[in-house]
C-alpha cells in the first residue's frame, strides 16, 4: 500500500503544510490538479488525499464541492490550517534591497499594509510555493516572495519578516480523503458527518427537510447549494453536521431527510478537528 498523500500544489504550499501536519508519517505526493490529486488515490499511488474546501477569507473552493461527490472517495478526516504569510528572499538578501515581491493572488492584498510600508511591489504568481522555487533556481537578489515557513524550508530561502499578514483570522479548511470510509467512532473532539443531498421537487422541501435537523437537535456547521449539470432546475446541497449516523437524533433527522429527497449520500464520517472550537 502506498505510503503518501497527495496534494494539489507545489512543495511547501499551505496544503502541503496541511499533510505534513495532519499525518507527518506520509509523504507528500505535489498534483497539478485538484483532479490528479484524486486519480492519485484511485489508481494507488497515494493512500490518501489532502483537498481544501474552503477558506475564512475567500469561501468556498472553485469546483470541490462537484468534485467530491463525483470522486469516489470518502472523507476520513478534516485539518484546520492558518495562513500565515512570510517574506522570503535569497540567503544574505537584505529587506531593503527587494524590489518586488511574488505570491500568488489571494495573497498580495493580505500583506498590503506591510509592503506599502516598506515599498515594496507586489506581483501576482501562479502558485506562491512555485515562485518560491524559481526565486531559488533564478538566483535574483531584488525579487522576493510571499509564502508559507515551509516553503522557505523546502527552496532553502531566508525569511525576511515572518507572518505579515493584515488579519489574524484567514483559515483554510481541508479535508482528507481515502477510497474507502471509515465509519469508527475515534477522536476525543466528536465526530462530524458530510453528506450531499437533491430535494423533491415539492413545495417547501427543504424547509421540511431541514426541519428534522432542528427538532432533533441535530447541529448543522455547514450547507451550501450547487446546480447539478448546468441546470436552474436542480440544485443540490452540501452539509455538513456533528455527530455520527448512529448517534439516535442524527439518526432520526437523516432519515427524515431521506424522506424528501431524490438522493441522500453520505461523503464521509470523521473525527472532529478540536480548532473548531
Amino acid at each position: 500500500m502506498s505510503n503518501r498523500i497527495a496534494f494539489q500544489g507545489e512543495l511547501g504550499a499551505y496544503s502541503h503544510e496541511a499533510c505534513r501536519n495532519a499525518r507527518p508519517d506520509l509523504q507528500a505526493l505535489p498534483c497539478a490538479t485538484f483532479e490528479d490529486v484524486i486519480d492519485a488515490v484511485r489508481t494507488g499511488g497515494a493512500a490518501l488525499a489532502m483537498l481544501p474546501v474552503e477558506n475564512t477569507t475567500y469561501g468556498r473552493v472553485a469546483d470541490i464541492h462537484r468534485l467530491l461527490p463525483e470522486s469516489g472517495l470518502r472523507i476520513v478526516g478534516e485539518a484546520f490550517v492558518r495562513v500565515h504569510i512570510s517574506l522570503m528572499a535569497l540567503p544574505g538578501v537584505p529587506l531593503d534591497a527587494l524590489e518586488k515581491v511574488r505570491a500568488h493572488l489571494v495573497l498580495l492584498p493580505q500583506a498590503a499594509s506591510f509592503l506599502e510600508k516598506y515599498g515594496i511591489q507586489g506581483e501576482a504568481y501562479a502558485d506562491s510555493a512555485g515562485a518560491a522555487a524559481e526565486l531559488a533556481r533564478s538566483g535574483s537578489r531584488t525579487m522576493g516572495v510571499l509564502a508559507s515557513d515551509l516553503a522557505a524550508e523546502t527552496y532553502g530561502l531566508e525569511i525576511l519578516a515572518r507572518h505579515i499578514e493584515d488579519h489574524a483570522h484567514n483559515t483554510t479548511r481541508f479535508v482528507i480523503m481515502a477510497p474507502e470510509p471509515d465509519l469508527r467512532r475515534r477522536g476525543s473532539h466528536g465526530m462530524m458527518t458530510t453528506f450531499i443531498f437533491q430535494v423533491r421537487n415539492i413545495p417547501a422541501a427543504l424547509y421540511k427537510a431541514m426541519g428534522g435537523f432542528a427538532t432533533n437537535g441535530v447541529n448543522m456547521t455547514k450547507l451550501e447549494s450547487y446546480m447539478v449539470d448546468g441546470s436552474f432546475e436542480a440544485s443540490q446541497f452540501y452539509a455538513d453536521i456533528e455527530g455520527h449516523p448512529d448517534d439516535p437524533a442524527v439518526a432520526r433527522a437523516l432519515e427524515e431527510l431521506d424522506y424528501f429527497t431524490e438522493r441522500l449520500e453520505i461523503l464521509g464520517v470523521y473525527p472532529r478537528d478540536p480548532r473548531r472550537d
